[in-house]
């Protein structure tokens, strides 16, 4: 391609240095680009938990505006914050390889030693329904506190308060070298639907720019991340509901955990499925049907009469 594309990005240093990786990428493949920034309704509203603010979406309308209006070519979003139905005219570009998916919960500094089984009352920061609903269902005695702003952002809020720590994806915090050996990665915390993975996307209409993007484009990661947002499709899961999901390739099999729980972390419903790759399209939709089956539709139904 011989004009140079533009490559729309918000303004956080995670969101720059995700759109830069995106660049550096392409320019791999001889194709050059450039960054133009962009608002998004997320970052002008920074105290409202994101729950209450409708966050599916909130991060990405604005880009996917500029990118219909033709101010930019491709936007790079975190894919664990687009909503599973693309806005008409926009397309999926490319995939990348993911990160981490996981979530890591980071001690206060001024905490020497942080044990997580049998402690005291604790208060923990989140502004994630999900990860609020999962840590209150392992520890139900401990208070969750919202926190909201960039990564630096938030790690200054828990220096300076009285928390025992607060709860980060572990891919940004690797993205900006923030990550240190004393965070805690919680594995038994399901993430977010395709949480670690980053999505490029253009006007659909644009095949060569399609056809460039695929050229970063990591199908294994693309699988994945299509099971997990098949399953929080089925599941009807919004800005409301806790869904965890992770679809993970290992040798010729995919290993697949979801659950969905009530806001307050009472309830939960879970589900872990092994099937080979070649079976596994539809795997996300069967799981989530599966789980509606077993106790799922219960709490969804509980979660609409509060």
């Amino acid at each position: 391609m011989s004009k140079k594309l533009r490559i729309g990005t918000r303004e956080s240093q995670l969101a720059l240095w995700q759109a830069n990786h995106v660049k550096l990428l392409l320019k791999k493949h001889g194709v050059e680009a450039e960054l133009v920034l962009i608002k998004s309704e997320g970052d002008l509203d920074l105290t409202t938990p994101l729950y209450a603010m409708g966050v599916q979406g909130i991060f990405t309308r604005s880009l996917d505006l500029a990118l219909l209006n033709n101010q930019i070519d491709l936007a790079v979003h975190s894919m664990k914050d687009v909503p599973v139905d693309l806005p008409a005219g926009i397309a999926e570009a490319a995939v990348l390889e993911r990160d981490s998916p996981y979530d890591l919960l980071v001690p206060n500094p001024s905490i020497e030693n942080i044990h997580l089984k049998n402690h005291e009352p604790v208060i923990i920061a989140s502004s994630s329904l999900r990860r609020r609903a999962q840590w209150l269902h392992r520890f139900p005695a401990d208070q969750i506190e919202p926190i909201r702003g960039n990564l630096n952002t938030r790690l200054k809020k828990l220096e300076d308060s009285n928390w025992w720590g607060a709860i980060f994806a572990a891919a940004g915090l690797q993205r900006l070298g923030l990550r240190q050996a004393n965070f805690i990665e919680l594995d038994w915390m399901i993430p977010a639907p395709a949480q670690g993975a980053i999505l490029v996307v253009c006007r659909e209409k644009e095949k060569e720019i399609i056809e460039i993007s695929h050229k970063i484009h990591h199908e294994s990661t693309a699988f994945c991340v299509k099971i997990e947002r098949d399953f929080l499709a089925a599941l009807l899961g919004g800005c409301s509901t806790p869904i965890g999901a992770l679809a993970e390739t290992e040798g010729e099999e995919v290993f697949f955990r979801g659950n969905l729980l009530d806001p307050s972390g009472d309830k939960m419903v879970s589900i872990e499925k092994r099937i080979s790759i070649e079976l596994a399209a539809s795997l996300g939709t069967a799981a989530a049907h599966e789980l509606l089956s077993t106790g799922g539709q219960e709490i969804l139904e509980m979660k609409q009469h509060v």
